[in-house]
């Protein structure tokens, strides 16, 4: 067996994507500024929310530090994408905000109060600034 490539430095994204591809979830991960970005696209629900709770995990895991989840590019999510938020937001201490919602999730945040739970940005710059120890 050949020997394993090393894995990709911490500045070059990844993606974690969804085996089930006609939801096209995508998770694209950056560092900016000290904190992990995680953004988020595609339709996130029981059968499609894996790759973000994996992404969650390995940031905990890793002890990522502070953790922003850009939500500009998610067209659908059920009650399983808002569990998998708020456990990650619990496992990283309170160390996560999610970042620039999509109208749609925007109208699901305000109808579940979300934000009351879970603080949400207009943007990615914002998030990271309202994360990042002053």
């Amino acid at each position: 067996m050949p020997p394993r490539p090393p894995p990709d430095p911490p500045e070059v994204p990844s993606v974690l994507s969804s085996p089930n591809e006609d939801r096209a979830v995508r998770i694209v991960t950056r560092r900016e500024r000290g904190a992990l970005v995680l953004a988020v696209s595609g339709d996130l629900d029981i059968d499609s929310v894996g790759p973000l709770g994996q992404a969650l995990a390995s940031a905990v895991d890793d002890g990522a530090g502070p953790v922003v989840v850009e939500l500009s590019g998610v067209g659908f999510a059920d009650s399983t994408m808002v569990n998998v938020l708020l456990q990650g937001h619990t496992a990283l201490g309170g160390r996560m905000r999610l970042a620039a919602p999509s109208p749609f999730m925007r109208r699901l945040i305000d109808m579940i109060g979300l934000d009351s739970a879970l603080p949400v940005l207009p943007s990615v710059d914002d998030a990271i600034d309202a994360v990042l120890p002053s």
